[in-house]
């Protein structure tokens, strides 16, 4: 039996979290079902939300997908897609417009810039930040999903985007969906790679920054590896 957004309690329906509680507070999934507005083929819009960031891997892999690529989900058409691309079109030319980019400063401003588009991932994201000069965000690219681990996150890999846009420096970023941030010996040992692969192509690794979830007795979601003395 399909459960329609209509049948969720208030308080659970997207449009009505964004009213109540802001637009910033809903994870990427209830944003796009409340663009997509209804499901289709016995699918709710949440549904189909949720297999769009399953397939595409997060907000950015979305954005850049074709209206066909956005058709092989059921439940998209044509208008659907439509209504995806011109969207995502309007938040880029927004980005394009100018105005003053605040410079990351630390952990806690690189996990503000993740946050919202990696807490509700199932497996392990990696994500870098490319930084200018004055460690203004040039742009968040995704490197890897899964384990993390060699195999998954090679240095050629993660530095191939950051040397295309000419940046200064990185941050890098994945999550832990257990919700403990706590690096294990791998985040450790790849970091420590990326840090002497950054070396040689004369890009700095600032931080590696894990994104857990807040709870009782942790003042925050996050670890850095750096302030840790890890890096």
């Amino acid at each position: 039996m399909t459960v329609r957004i209509t049948d969720l309690p208030a308080d659970q329906r997207p449009r009505e979290r964004l009213n109540k509680l802001g637009a910033d507070r809903l994870s990427p999934a209830e944003l796009i079902a409340i663009l997509l507005r209804t499901g289709r083929g016995g699918r709710s819009a949440l549904e189909i939300a949720n297999e769009l960031m399953a397939q595409f891997g997060s907000i950015q892999g979305l954005a850049r997908a074709s209206v066909d690529d956005l058709r092989e989900i059921k439940g998209i058409g044509r208008a659907k897609a439509a209504q995806l691309k011109a969207a995502f079109e309007l938040a880029a030319r927004a980005s394009r417009e100018p105005h003053e980019v605040q410079p990351i400063r630390g952990p806690a401003d690189a996990a503000n810039v993740v946050r919202e588009s990696m807490r509700d991932y199932e497996v392990e994201q990696f994500h870098v930040l490319l930084l200018d000069t004055k460690n203004r965000l040039i742009r968040e690219v995704r490197a890897g999903k899964g384990t993390l681990n060699a195999s998954l996150v090679h240095p050629r890999e993660t530095f191939r985007d950051a040397i295309k846009a000419g940046a200064a420096a990185v941050i890098l970023i994945h999550n832990h969906p257990s919700g403990d941030p706590t690096p294990s010996s791998d985040d450790i040992k790849i970091t420590r790679e990326m840090v002497e692969a950054g070396r040689t192509v004369k890009i700095e690794v600032f931080d590696h920054v894990i994104i857990g979830k807040r709870t009782p007795g942790r003042a925050e979601d996050y670890v850095s590896l750096k302030e840790m003395g890890l890096l």
